[in-house]
């Protein structure tokens, strides 16, 4: 995938902690608003690049970090 995707929490702590722990382990993205195209439980999520799906997803099941979906950001803003 070469577009981008986009990591939706249910809280606000959530979302800074998957920052937190980005951070601390080189993981790429960065937090964004969500947009308003997405439903999400808060209104920031984590945006990375497509090709690092794989690795962002282990990345959350390692860390057991809670998360409330992924989505694929270009598909849903070209609607």
């Amino acid at each position: 995938m070469n577009g981008k995707i986009l990591i939706t929490f249910y809280t606000t702590t959530q979302a800074m902690e998957m920052e937190e722990c980005c951070r601390q382990e080189g993981m790429p993205g960065r937090l964004i608003p969500v947009p308003g195209k997405i439903s999400a439980g808060c209104g920031v999520g984590w945006m990375a690049d497509g090709q690092e799906r794989a690795g962002l997803e282990a990345f959350l099941r390692e860390q057991r970090l809670a998360f409330q979906n992924i989505y694929d950001l270009d598909g849903i803003l070209k609607r």
